[in-house]
């Protein structure tokens, strides 16, 4: 007889609806943020590297930034119920590094060092993401979020630190996929969707 496979984890709707509205919004972001990178390079200026017509989103500068901007907002309203949502629920408890991660990384449990890089590397995308929402709202708003904007000293560190947040989330995505297959298997990826 064969042994019975593991049931497959249970998530809420609330956390199943999170992760599809991030992903189709990380998408639509990266893709038309190439976008209105192509218009004026980050590296380079006019004649610096540009990416393939098939990674871009929106065809022209004006389309990619309503594009970008459209799936900011979603992104952004939906990370912050997703915050509203685990700050009732307690599920910060779970979700975040504690003391007690850094004694697991030592330690010669191989899934408690899983669950403890997973809620390090939560932990640690945090402030990435507010430096990807507030440098693009700088960005957005020059005038009305100056006073954030100064922080960065030119425009061009302001767009230097913008683009170089995306790599860091999608390298965390990345991270947070593998980490979920080590844990769960394909089983706990289809239940953070299905």
């Amino acid at each position: 007889m064969s042994p019975k496979t593991a049931p497959a984890p249970k998530q809420a709707i609330f956390v199943k609806s999170f992760h599809s509205i991030n992903l189709i919004a990380l998408i639509l972001m990266t893709a038309s943020g190439l976008q209105i990178y192509n218009a004026n390079p980050v590296f380079g200026g006019r004649a610096g590297w540009r990416f393939p017509k098939e990674l871009l989103l929106g065809g022209w500068l004006g389309a990619g930034r309503n594009w970008h901007f459209a799936s900011m907002w979603l992104f952004s309203m939906s990370l912050l119920f997703y915050g509203i949502y685990i700050f009732i629920t307690r599920r910060w408890k779970h979700r975040f590094a504690s003391e007690k991660d850094i004694q697991a990384l030592q330690a010669k449990n191989p899934k408690r060092k899983n669950y403890a890089w997973h809620r390090l590397a939560y932990t640690a995308i945090i402030p990435i993401l507010l430096l990807a929402i507030l440098s693009g709202l700088c960005m957005y708003k020059p005038v009305q979020f100056a006073w954030i904007s100064g922080l960065f000293g030119s425009w061009q560190n302001l767009r230097v630190a913008h683009f170089l947040t995306i790599p860091i989330v999608l390298i965390f995505a990345i991270a947070h996929i593998f980490l979920s297959l080590k844990v769960g298997g394909l089983k706990m990826i289809r239940s953070m969707f299905i």
